[in-house]
Parts: C-alpha cells; sequence; structure tokens
C-alpha cells in the first residue's frame, strides 16, 4: 500500500477523550499557557460522565458537620478492600471539596440547603451524607460546566475523531494516529505528551449502562504502547438498571433513588436487604447490593421481568418528581412506568471499572514517558469497589493532577516529536484492512455479540475458575477470527468499520480481564470467586499487574502494595 496522505496537527498536550476527566485535564494545562487539543470519539458534551447522576462525593460538612477527609478517605479504603493505591485516596479525600467549590465558581448549579449551602445527600457506604447534587442529573451539569468553561481558554476539539495508535520516539509517547469517522481522513497528531481520558470499556459486556464509545480504546492504546495496567479483574456492576422493556435494559438507575430513600423488595414484598446488609440496608456498597440482587433472582424470588422491585412511591409525588426528575422522565417514556406511583423493575448493569493504567497518584504520570491517564481510565483509586459519587469528584481531582503533571512535563522537556515513518504507515496497513480482507470475511458485529455474551456470561458478578478459563479460550479463539472480518462501502460513514476497530480494543481488554480474574482467587469486592471463600490476606498484600510482553502476549505479575505511613493507618485503630 502506498503511503496515503494525512492531516498534521500540532500541540503541546493531547487530550484523548472530552468526559470530566479529559476537560478538566485540558482546562488546567491551557490556563498553564500550553496549546491543547482535545479529542472525542463522539460529540462534545456526549460522554459517559452524564451517567454519573447521584452526586459529587466531597467531605465538606455541609448537612453533617462531623464529616471529614479522613472519614472519605476511610470509606473509599474500605470499600476498595484496601488494595487501593492509598496515596490516591488521601489525595482524593482531601482535594475534593475544593474541587467542587472550584466547578461553582465556574457556573456549576447545585441544590441548596435552606441556609444557601450546597446540599448533600447519603450514598451507599458512605459515613456520611456527602454527595454534592442537582437532582438527579449532577454528571450532566458537570459536563456542562466544564465544557463551557474549556470553550473559553483556546483549547481545540476534534470531534468525532478516533484514536488507534500512540506514536513513540524511543520509549517516550509523541502524539498519536487518529481518523475523523466522517470522512475517514487520517490525522497525525504530533504532542509532546498526552492524557488518556477516554472512560471505560462497559461495551464488552451485552448489559450495560455505557454508551457505543466505550469499548476500552484508551485502555488498551496505552497498554499496547507499553504502559501497565492494574486491578483488570475489577469491573463494577451497578445494583441498578432497567429490566423491561428489553430495549433499555441496563440504562442506569442511578443511586441516588436509594439515597433518597428506595426500598429494594423481591416478588414476595420483602425488603431483603436486611439478609445481606442489616445495618446499612440499601445503602450498602455496591458490590454489596448488587450480589443480593443477583441472588433474590437467581434463587426464584425475582421480578416479573427477571429483576428486584425499587420503591420511592412513599416519598410522594411532589418529592419525586423534584428530586430525581431524570428517573421519573425516563421510567415513564421509556418503560410506561409512573414511579410516583409503582415500583422500578431494576437488576445489576456493568457501570464502571475500577482497573485502569497504572498511574502515580501526584501527577497521573503512566510507566510510559509522555503519557498520562485520569478517570475511569486509569486504575488505583477505587481498588476492589469504587464507592458512588466518587466517580465525579475523581474526575475533577486527577484531571486537575494529570493536566498539571503533563505541563510541567512538557516545560522541563524539549524533546523531537518526529516518528518513524513506518509506525505510521503499519498502522495505516491495519486500520484498512478490514476492506481488503477477501470478500466473505466475518462481520465486525457478529464478534462483537459473541464477545459481549462471553463476556457477560463468564465474567459476571459470580466468577468460577472454570468458567472463566472457558471463556478465556472463547475469547481467544474470536482474537484469532477478527483480523479477518470483512468491511463493504467507502470509508464515510462507515459503523461497520468503525466496529471492526472496535473489536481489536474490545478483545484486547476482554482477554485481560479473565486472564487477571483468573489470578485473584478469593472474594474481594467486585471479584466474587465461587470456588474460594472469603478474604485472601496474602493476596490483599498485591495488585495484579498486565503489561505487553516481548513476545507480544499479555503478562499477569503481583506489584507488592506499599504499608501505609502511620497518620493514615492509625485512622483505622479508631474503628
Amino acid at each position: 500500500m502506498s503511503m496515503e496522505r494525512h492531516d498534521t496537527v500540532e500541540h503541546d498536550i493531547l487530550v484523548i477523550g472530552a468526559g470530566g476527566a479529559g476537560l478538566r485535564a485540558a482546562i488546567e494545562a491551557a490556563e498553564r499557557g500550553l496549546s491543547v487539543g482535545i479529542v472525542c470519539k463522539s460529540l462534545l458534551g456526549k460522554a459517559h460522565t452524564i451517567m454519573a447522576e447521584g452526586g459529587i462525593a466531597a467531605a465538606m460538612g455541609n448537612v453533617d458537620p462531623d464529616d471529614s477527609w479522613e472519614t472519605h478517605f476511610k470509606d473509599t479504603m474500605k470499600s476498595g478492600k484496601f488494595i487501593n493505591n492509598w496515596r490516591m485516596a488521601e489525595i482524593f479525600a482531601k482535594e475534593a471539596p475544593d474541587r467542587v467549590y472550584e466547578l461553582e465558581e465556574w457556573g456549576g448549579l447545585f441544590d441548596r440547603t435552606p441556609d444557601g449551602r450546597i446540599m448533600q445527600r447519603p450514598f451507599g457506604a458512605h459515613t456520611y451524607r456527602r454527595l454534592c447534587h442537582v437532582g438527579d442529573r449532577t454528571g450532566l451539569e458537570l459536563i456542562r460546566t466544564l465544557q463551557d468553561k474549556v470553550l473559553h481558554t483556546g483549547a481545540e476539539v476534534y470531534m468525532e475523531t478516533t484514536i488507534t495508535r500512540l506514536l513513540k520516539d524511543g520509549e517516550r509517547v509523541v502524539g498519536a494516529l487518529g481518523y475523523v469517522r466522517e470522512t475517514g481522513r487520517f490525522v497525525h497528531f504530533k504532542a509532546p505528551a498526552v492524557i488518556m481520558a477516554t472512560g471505560g470499556w462497559g461495551r464488552i459486556y451485552k448489559v450495560t449502562s455505557n454508551s457505543w464509545e466505550g469499548t476500552g480504546d484508551g485502555v488498551i492504546l496505552a497498554y499496547e504502547a507499553g504502559a501497565e495496567l492494574v486491578d483488570m479483574e475489577m469491573v463494577q456492576f451497578h445494583p441498578t438498571g432497567m429490566v423491561w422493556p428489553p430495549g433499555v435494559r441496563g440504562i442506569l438507575v442511578t443511586e441516588g433513588v436509594r439515597g433518597e430513600g428506595g426500598i429494594l423488595k423481591n416478588s414476595r414484598g420483602e425488603r431483603y436487604m436486611e439478609r445481606y446488609d442489616p445495618e446499612k440496608m440499601e445503602l450498602s456498597s455496591r458490590d454489596v447490593v448488587a450480589r443480593a440482587n443477583y441472588t433474590e433472582v437467581e434463587q426464584g424470588r425475582g421480578s416479573e421481568h427477571g429483576g428486584v422491585y425499587l420503591d420511592i412511591t412513599h416519598l410522594g409525588p411532589e418529592k419525586i418528581k423534584k428530586k430525581l426528575p431524570t428517573m421519573y422522565e425516563q421510567f415513564l417514556k421509556l418503560a410506561d412506568v409512573d414511579i410516583t406511583r409503582e415500583p422500578m423493575e431494576v437488576y445489576p448493569t456493568i457501570h464502571y471499572t475500577m482497573g485502569g493504567v497504572r498511574v502515580e497518584a501526584e501527577t497521573g504520570a503512566t510507566t510510559v514517558p509522555g503519557l498520562f491517564a485520569a478517570g475511569e481510565v486509569a486504575g488505583g483509586l477505587h481498588g476492589a469497589n469504587r464507592l458512588g459519587g466518587n466517580s465525579l469528584s475523581d474526575l475533577l481531582v486527577f484531571g486537575r493532577r494529570a493536566g498539571i503533571g503533563a505541563s510541567e512535563y512538557v516545560k522541563a522537556n524539549g524533546y523531537s516529536l518526529e516518528v518513524d515513518e513506518d509506525q505510521i504507515r503499519q498502522e495505516k496497513e491495519r486500520v484498512l484492512r478490514p476492506f481488503e480482507n477477501p470478500e466473505g470475511g466475518e462481520s465486525p458485529y457478529a464478534i462483537q455479540s459473541e464477545l459481549q455474551e462471553i463476556m457477560q456470561e463468564h465474567a459476571s458478578i459470580m466468577r468460577t475458575e472454570e468458567s472463566l478459563r472457558e471463556g478465556l479460550e472463547k475469547v481467544r479463539a474470536l482474537k484469532e477470527r477478527a483480523p479477518g472480518v470483512r468491511i463493504e462501502g467507502s470509508r464515510m460513514y462507515n459503523p461497520g468499520w468503525h466496529t471492526a476497530l472496535d473489536i481489536h480494543f474490545m478483545l484486547q481488554v476482554s482477554e485481560i480481564i479473565l486472564m487477571s480474574a483468573l489470578e485473584r482467587r478469593e472474594q474481594r469486592g467486585a471479584q466474587w470467586r465461587l470456588d474460594h471463600e472469603g478474604l485472601d490476606e496474602e493476596l490483599g498484600k498485591v495488585n495484579f499487574v498486565a503489561r505487553k510482553g516481548s513476545d507480544g502476549e499479555v503478562e499477569i505479575t503481583t506489584r507488592e502494595i506499599e504499608p501505609m505511613p502511620e497518620h493514615l493507618s492509625r485512622l483505622f485503630e479508631e474503628d
């Protein structure tokens, strides 16, 4: 294939992803005087961040004055079953309130207490009422505010553009190759620093709250560039997704419903959470509530359409419409259910990934020079399970940190942005191969659908070694078939082509999840092995790390967790 022409643009920092973390990183870098380019796979403003509806967790003490960063830190570590990066958790808990106030200064709107302070609601496994919210549209408000702010910084946005490979000069990342989804034209983005903020990979599962963009592009782009990944076995099933009708199965039902007093019941009318966590009930951690909902259905106590009932009717129509307007409209329009009069049917749905690219707590730097990561694509903060509401404050705290880290890296270094043209040529050949494969090749949609079924069956809430190994064999078989997919038509407006490229990332991240899950032989947070009882003390001392080996295959190793310093460890002695 002859070397096809491509467009070239250059920035000091390239941010891949325009959700909360990407926008916050871009704002920080741009305000430090650097040229920033933001690439987003979809349209600006359409990010999975908007699905975080219930609130932003920050220990501000507006409603419960006894709350503190120390308590937020302890809640986060306990929820993560202590395999979290404790330094990230410390920074996070300390800085979250400032990031919320900053968002307010930039025009973010919040519900208010009677005396005018930002209102805070309870959420699962948070000791105090801690979630700052705007009804049940908090993620949307965060994106709206950051989007407005970033457009005034001078950062340039490249919408509907997909990155397929990070480009390197030696060991350093110095840009990326992508293509415009509308035209198929390639773009070479030159930048001495790249911030990965692409979110998660929920679309590898059949039932998910994630939008179509969540195919694991960012985590695998980083992995293929040499970055280490951590805690990849940890995938969060949100306890409550929609169940009926089938076309909306998996769409998120915010934890804010339970935060406002929603009650879970089975088909017998029993409020069953007292069997699973009699102290916290519906406000237990997400992993506990998800397993409870799953168990009730598996044991024959499910709802008409295979879920459980979430009842909020006791609040009354006025309060429901005020506190949960999105949920009211969502069920009325999509399921013909009036939640002021009847309960919702819900069931666990893939919502979030705790694992991701391993980063330095202070700077967001990965193990590859020039590459930074923040938000859901980065691992470490949440450990084995994420607390509801911690995601939005994570985006703000570590989006800012990555923006600072990348800016300081760029200002301190003056490396060449030139790359070996063979990198670009080889990547173009790979990306265009589906058009050139022999006729009769497989459909990318068929492989995508098979993968989603495999992950739903073999890497679900409850796992066993036998099932994980069977799933891994199936995924590897799909990896063998995937290079042979055939695409018809041109590169303009071709969703089949986009899907063919997505499955490259989806298959690789699925293999890594299954391999990591096989190694963690215990019941810890979201990793619930039915063939192993309880927590393993030794496994609680390590993270599982995935990296690309010299032979191109996945390597899984362990990394010892550094002991907490005394000023943090003593916080748990008080319990």
